[in-house]
């Protein structure tokens, strides 16, 4: 007759590398985070972890038509477009994000394999003693272990949940911090519109010259750094 505890572990293992995998590979699920009433931005969500933020193409991908600028000598009325990845990788605001994310993951990731450590020691230690007890001793012990297994699982599932919300709260913050600092660079340069080139896609071709995205960039760590 097979232990049933034997059984039981591996999934618990497997939900051990399934909370790891979250934690360090996880797409963030928030989403975009413009403002009501401000057509200025137009910013999409991206994730906190580093290796989900590639750069926007130099020429943007899908078939949206763009609007060029206002004609030579105009001070109102300008369009252009920032390119989304190049932006938010540079922006110094997000860096600290994602640290103070991944920071957090290392915490959760801890809790976890404590967890886990202790489950595993736990039913090594009843297979070790498992010959020597009787059949109620071992029933009421695999009842035991039984039951911490679904503690762990609830646990994990927690984790996982705790850091889903983080990754979306500190995402959100960043990205509303962004959008208004770039409505008030784009109010202060005259621009009508600023549009975000996302590796997604949201404009099928813009011209270089419509490309702000270095002036924007350096505006944007410039007002972070008088924090």
């Amino acid at each position: 007759m097979r232990n049933p505890i034997q059984l039981t572990i591996n999934g618990v293992l497997l939900l051990a590398v399934a909370i790891l995998y979250y934690l360090h590979f996880s797409r963030g699920a928030a989403g975009p985070a413009t403002a009501a009433n401000k057509p200025a931005v137009v910013m999409a969500s991206p994730s906190l972890n580093t290796a989900d933020s590639t750069a926007a193409p130099d020429a943007p991908t899908t078939a949206q038509p763009v609007a060029t600028t206002a004609p030579a000598g105009s001070t109102e009325g300008k369009i252009a477009y920032v390119e989304s990845g190049k932006m938010l990788d540079g922006y110094q605001g997000m860096k600290d994000a994602r640290k103070a994310f991944e920071a957090k993951a290392r915490g959760w990731e801890k809790q976890n394999q404590g967890m886990l450590a202790t489950f595993k020691t736990a039913v090594e230690s009843y297979q070790k003693q498992a010959p020597t007890l009787s059949a109620e001793q071992r029933a009421a012990t695999e009842q035991k272990l039984q039951a911490q297994q679904q503690e762990v699982g609830q646990k994990q599932q927690q984790l996982q949940a705790q850091a889903q919300e983080e990754e979306a709260k500190l995402t959100q913050k960043v990205l509303e911090s962004i959008n208004k600092k770039v409505e008030a660079y784009g109010k202060a340069h005259g621009y009508k519109l600023i549009l975000i080139a996302a590796p997604s896609g949201t404009i099928a071709y813009g011209q270089k010259d419509l490309d702000i995205t270095t002036p924007v960039l350096a505006y944007l760590n410039a007002e972070y750094r008088k924090k």
